[in-house]
């Protein structure tokens, strides 16, 4: 499988985005198989770690990427804040959001 250049792969990405604005097979294929149209257009298969998808720009999206899975032993983010100190109220439930900290 052929590396890809940052470079290269934003002007694949813009080739796509230009050529699907004006065709309307092109876009609906790359809704459905963006893998198989980024290939079409490049020649190269994407990086197996890679999962490209386009979204259709009418109406209301929004795409928001969830982090990798935390490995088990591993703190969460509101693990870490709580252990990261000097944020704690003092008071016996030693959470860092205690409401008795803002009064006190």
């Amino acid at each position: 499988m052929a590396e890809w250049t940052e470079s290269e792969a934003k002007s694949a990405l813009g080739e796509i985005v230009r050529r699907a604005a004006t065709d309307p097979a092109l876009r609906a294929r790359a809704l459905a198989d963006p893998a198989t149209v980024i290939k079409e257009v490049t020649g190269k298969d994407l990086p197996d770690d890679i999962t490209v998808r386009f979204v259709d720009s009418e109406g209301a999206n929004v795409v928001i990427p969830l982090p990798p899975l935390a490995a088990e032993g591993e703190l969460s983010d509101a693990e870490l804040e709580d252990v990261a100190g000097g944020d704690r109220c003092g008071y016996s439930c030693g959470s860092a959001s205690c409401s008795l900290s803002a009064i006190f």
